[in-house]
């Protein structure tokens, strides 16, 4: 058996290439993360918007009182 020195060259590439692809990796998350956030984002605005219009129909159709008695009722 070989005595082992303070790091191999080949363990000095090895841990190298193991930072760069840690370091691509997080960036890859850091990415995905910042659009699943902004998607989600986008969602929230459209659920808003959709809630709206649910509450502006429910008016038009004059079934708004109870649909907020029923809101209102606890469970």
């Amino acid at each position: 058996m070989a005595a082992r020195g303070p790091e191999a060259p080949s363990g000095r590439a090895l841990r190298d290439a193991a930072e760069n692809l840690f370091q691509e990796l997080q960036e890859h998350f850091q990415a995905l993360t910042a659009a699943l956030n902004l998607r989600m984002e986008e969602m929230g605005g459209r659920i808003e918007d959709l809630q709206k219009n649910v509450n502006d129909l429910m008016v038009q159709a004059g079934i708004e009182s109870s649909a907020q008695e029923q809101m209102a009722r606890p469970y």
